[in-house]
């Protein structure tokens, strides 16, 4: 396996998240539960503390012992820690941004942006997966694939977003110290972005990306086995496509991310 560290990677200009190509150990037992775990934060964001005791309800089968640990911290917040520290806590003396999207309406694109991470299982081990969010039209703008939650791959697909799609004027994230890094939050304030955070514990603020996550495992990831990562982000990113080109969304009146984000898009910058 290569590993690069952050400055390593600036001079040969790779991205860190390209370089990892070796799937971590991970038993079948640990996988299973991980499995378990996810589906069942899907159906049951809102959980919280009880999340232990839904796990136990349905045959989890949480043992407090070492081996699970690390499919508990896979999940981080996402997965409501049951062993683990809580992974989406921010680093100390990260500054936390106030919540801008309370009450707020969000009815035309680029008025807010949304980005999370979540946990993807292949055959013999997991990935990360990021992905940059259009509130409004629920459009992926950009995403990345890999086997650590360090900030560069949020920050690889934040940049790739403002690239294609210019800037929003909100972007919401929850308190993770990816998100919290001045690695990050450097980006927005630099491109004038004013810069939204998710309380502590609140799972529906960032529930945009939320219903994403659910979508892409149960349409994509839970179908298939990826061997390696390069296999995962081939197949990811070919579903992405999909999900914005050919996916209509009831809450869009039936028409795709696409539609809704350029074709709004568009009637905006008419009007």
């Amino acid at each position: 396996m290569i590993f690069l560290s952050w400055r390593q990677a600036k001079v040969l200009k790779l991205a860190r998240s390209t370089v990892y190509y070796e799937p971590r150990p991970v038993s079948a037992e640990d996988l299973a539960l991980m499995r378990r775990l996810d589906e069942l934060h899907l159906d049951y964001p809102f959980a919280g503390s009880a999340y232990a005791a839904i796990v136990a309800a349905a045959g989890g089968g949480i043992r407090r012992s070492p081996p699970h640990r690390d499919a508990d911290e896979a999940h981080g917040d996402r997965g409501r820690s049951i062993v683990a520290p809580n992974t989406s806590k921010p680093a100390p003396g990260h500054k936390i941004y106030p919540y801008l999207l309370r009450g707020l309406k969000i009815e035309r694109p680029d008025h807010a942006w949304a980005m999370d991470i979540t946990y993807i299982p292949m055959r013999r081990g997991f990935v990360y997966l990021a992905a940059v969010v259009d509130v409004f039209s629920r459009r992926v703008l950009a995403h990345r694939v890999s086997i650590t939650m360090e900030a560069a791959f949020c920050v690889e697909a934040v940049q790739e977003a403002l690239a294609k799609h210019g800037r929003p004027e909100i972007f919401n994230t929850d308190q993770g110290s990816q998100f919290t890094s001045l690695e990050f939050t450097d980006v927005l304030l630099d491109a004038k972005i004013a810069i939204s955070m998710d309380g502590k514990g609140a799972w529906r603020d960032n529930v945009f990306v939320e219903r994403l996550w659910r979508t892409v495992k149960y349409e994509e990831v839970y179908l298939r086995a990826y061997d390696s990562v390069s296999e995962a982000r081939a197949s990811i990113a070919k579903y992405l496509a999909f999900y914005n080109q050919g996916r209509p969304h009831s809450s869009l009146d039936g028409r795709t991310p696409d539609e809704a984000y350029f074709g709004t898009q568009a009637m905006v910058m008419a009007a």
